[in-house]
């Protein structure tokens, strides 16, 4: 196992990779890893001459400084999951070494950072799209590994790059989930038990509406997944939205293909869980 601890050295190494023609694969994680994670990873192992995480806790995209302070880290248990996944490389910089001075920049993404996360986490994407930025930097791969559960963040990615220019193939992967339909994600760790053995809720309703579709207008299906899940008192929805995929814009009236998504937020206590689904005929 190599772990890079220094941007110099990692950018240097992706460098001499490159020029010797192997093709490198880059997968950008804030740590507390699972097999969600570990998707993106074997994708890149299959892809790629060269794979590369980075584990990293931005604190730039978060705006609440309990939920930085509470965020699950444990670099060992990560390290070995990587270890037998087979990936032998890691990134892991202090946040001296990402951020020697404030990073005051400022992006502008035509309004598509302003909804649903974005309404609600403020700063947020700016955050995202200052640490992307740095990183992407830092590993100059061929290609970057993300996770389609965070589906707004990945737009704002790829929008990042065509702004900044930055020659990278963004390689979305699909939502993997636990046995009981909840996505998964780091903070599934924080739920409680009672939480945590309920939170299934949320993807069965998301499946139960795609299913109703057809029979049911935009405002309805709005209605019954948050009706649904409000039911239950150990659940809040913070928001659900149904969208254009390509424009992240609200969807008024039902399109043909597959190009609509609901991307919902749900309070499970003092934990944030977000999902999405497709709607499509």
């Amino acid at each position: 196992m190599q772990i890079f601890n220094y941007i110099v050295e990692i950018k240097k190494f992706v460098e001499e990779v490159k020029n010797d023609g192997k093709t490198v694969g880059f997968v950008p994680t804030m740590g507390a890893l699972h097999e969600g994670h570990l998707s993106l990873v074997q994708a890149s192992l299959k892809q790629t001459d060269i794979t590369i995480v980075s584990i990293f806790v931005n604190p730039t995209q978060f705006n609440d400084l309990s939920d930085l302070k509470n965020y699950p880290r444990d670099f060992e248990a990560d390290k070995k999951m990587l270890e037998q996944a087979g990936c032998s490389i890691i990134f892991n910089p202090s946040v001296s070494e990402m951020y020697p001075e404030p990073d005051k920049r400022e992006f502008d993404f035509n309004g598509i950072d302003t909804r649903m996360e974005g309404a609600h986490r403020q700063g947020h994407f700016n955050g995202v799209a200052q640490v992307v930025s740095k990183l992407f930097d830092a590993v100059p791969a061929n290609k970057a590994y993300f996770g389609l559960k965070d589906f707004q963040q990945v737009a704002i990615i790829k929008k990042l790059t065509q702004i900044l220019n930055i020659n990278i193939e963004i390689a979305p992967c699909k939502i993997v989930r636990e046995s009981d339909g909840l996505a998964m994600s780091s903070r599934n760790q924080l739920l409680t038990k009672e939480h945590r053995e309920g939170a299934s809720i949320i993807y069965s309703v998301l499946k139960e509406a795609q299913l109703n579709y057809l029979k049911m207008s935009i405002k309805e299906i709005q209605k019954k997944v948050v009706g649904e899940i409000n039911k239950s008192p150990l659940f809040e929805v913070e928001y659900f939205e149904l969208i254009n995929r390509n424009t992240l814009l609200s969807v008024k009236e039902k399109e043909t293909g597959d190009s609509t998504i609901g991307c919902i937020a749900v309070w499970a206590g003092k934990v944030r869980l977000i999902d999405n689904i497709i709607f499509n005929f």
